[in-house]
């Protein structure tokens, strides 16, 4: 009636065993405690959006100061230059 050989009876097998894997694994994946490192990464995510936030909000600010300065420089060479002109 059925023809079992080893190449039908390996893939049955392993069928069975990824079937297996993947209950198994579905049950860890949504256990208490692997929520509970779902929840730890991504509050170390947010901590680090944070600080790259911050970060960028330093470097704009130190950014701004520097073209605030250039341009007061370019400003004094420029008056400079309309004098020595006159």
């Amino acid at each position: 009636m059925f023809n079992i050989d080893q190449k039908n009876l390996k893939n049955a097998n392993l069928f069975a065993a990824g079937l297996a894997l993947g209950t198994v694994g579905l049950k860890v994946l949504t256990s208490k405690d692997a929520k509970k490192v779902y929840a730890g990464i991504v509050a170390a995510g947010l901590r680090a959006k944070e600080t790259v936030l911050e970060t960028a909000e330093k470097v704009q600010a130190s950014a701004s100061d520097v073209l605030a300065e250039a341009q007061e420089i370019n400003e004094a060479r420029n008056e400079e230059i309309f004098e020595e002109n006159k």
